[in-house]
């Protein structure tokens, strides 16, 4: 393995910790005998070809400094390759470093324990969903959640996490549920009535909300969560169980297991990881081992 590496910063990231924590994590890097090479995009279509760039020309390993969103743009940049993908996760929510156990906002210790595991050439094999030619690592949202995002995202004010807990108020008030064709597999559509579809490779999204508790992110499959026809009044008594996983049980909650997942209907976006991924109709696959996450023994 070549001794440089690249740190793939979001200056922007955690209201400004991504520039924060790019030099203690590269300090720490280069402590442990790294050269490392500073990647940062005037956009996210230029940073992302910088870094598929890095890849290409062989670099050691991609380094991602920021929330879930620098997350997900460096998983289009080594999904599929040998590089091996580093997290320095200093984000909002950060909930792919959450699930696969890596330091939160402790930028000096994960460049520390990436440059252990660049030592040790020590990776843990992870699936990936991809959807078309866009990779994913935790959960494609579909409904009420995703709603809740196309209207923050309309919001110029206020900035931050209130800016969403508005949006929420704003879409319980607009309340209603959403005709759905969802097919698993190769089986039979189904035409059902939700709330909200989730797809998980990982189980979790939102900064901490355990939609998809105990999607496991090597078991080669997707783990899927139906919010069913309910209330608004259900709703707002099942939505704050999600932060601990324990919305499954309740009796408006399907949840079912595949290897590829279509979500059909009208008006609806799909997000992933927090960034839009388009429209409905989508198509969701697993693909087992796509990524090579380096993590501490």
């Amino acid at each position: 393995m070549t001794s440089e590496i690249t740190l793939f910063v979001n200056p922007t990231a955690g209201r400004g910790r991504g520039a924060g924590a790019a030099q203690p994590a590269a300090e720490a890097l280069r402590q442990a005998g790294f050269a490392v090479r500073t990647v940062v995009g005037n956009d996210a279509p230029d940073a992302l070809a910088r870094a598929r760039e890095a890849v290409g020309a062989g670099t050691g390993a991609l380094i991602a400094v920021g929330g879930d969103g620098m997350a997900s743009l460096a998983l289009q940049a080594v999904a599929g390759t040998d590089t091996p993908l580093g997290v320095v996760a200093v984000g909002t929510g950060n909930d792919f470093a959450r699930a696969t156990g890596l330091p939160v906002r402790e930028p000096a210790e994960a460049g520390r324990l990436i440059g252990e595991a660049l030592k040790a050439g020590h990776c843990r094999t992870l699936d990936l969903g991809r959807v078309g030619d866009r990779w994913f690592g935790s959960v494609l949202a579909s409904g009420f959640d995703s709603r809740v995002n196309d209207r923050g995202n309309r919001m110029r004010w206020p900035a931050g996490r209130l800016k969403y807990d508005l949006a929420i108020l704003a879409e319980l008030a607009a309340f209603r549920t959403i005709p759905y064709r969802l097919t698993l597999d190769d089986g039979e559509p189904q035409d059902i009535e939700a709330t909200l579809v989730a797809v998980g490779n990982g189980p979790s999204y939102g900064g901490g909300m355990r939609i998809c508790h105990g999607a496991e992110m090597n078991d080669g499959l997707l783990d899927v969560t139906v919010v069913g026809d309910c209330s608004r009044g259900t709703l707002l008594r099942v939505f704050p169980r999600v932060y601990k996983g324990t919305h499954l049980s309740h009796p408006a909650v399907t949840t079912y297991k595949a290897r590829s997942v279509r979500l059909e209907a009208d008006g609806v976006t799909g997000y992933a990881d927090g960034e839009p991924f388009g429209r409905l109709p989508l198509t969701a696959r697993v693909v087992p081992g796509a990524v090579r996450l380096l993590v501490a023994e």
